[in-house]
């Protein structure tokens, strides 16, 4: 089964903000107070948005800082889930019951 590709906000700034805006990479650095080289590696998916970044771009597009928190982390979720899928399978899940409570306070 092909698995929904993980989408970075760097995509998701280029795409959805940067583009239908028409505002450049170096415009959103100047006008931010981002480094240049920073915005550039975010949009290529190189670097992840910080908490400094989420504040400087909510402020920017009118938007807030959660928005782009909860971008990345599902991103960084997403990413390990992937990498840990083989070794997450072999962990059982725990049920809670009343036997299990007594078993286990002996």
């Amino acid at each position: 089964m092909n698995k929904i590709p993980n989408i970075h906000p760097g995509e998701i700034l280029l795409e959805d903000f940067l583009k239908p805006m028409k505002i450049t990479a170096y415009r959103l650095s100047k006008e931010t107070h981002i480094d240049q080289t920073r915005v550039s590696e975010i949009i290529k998916g190189k670097r992840g948005v910080s908490i400094d970044t989420a504040l400087r771009l909510s402020k920017f597009f009118g938007t807030s800082p959660e928005f782009w928190i909860n971008i990345q982390n599902h991103y960084d979720l997403e990413e390990k889930k992937r990498k840990l899928d083989s070794e997450l399978g072999k962990i059982n899940t725990f049920i809670y019951s009343e036997r299990n409570v007594a078993h286990l306070s002996v």
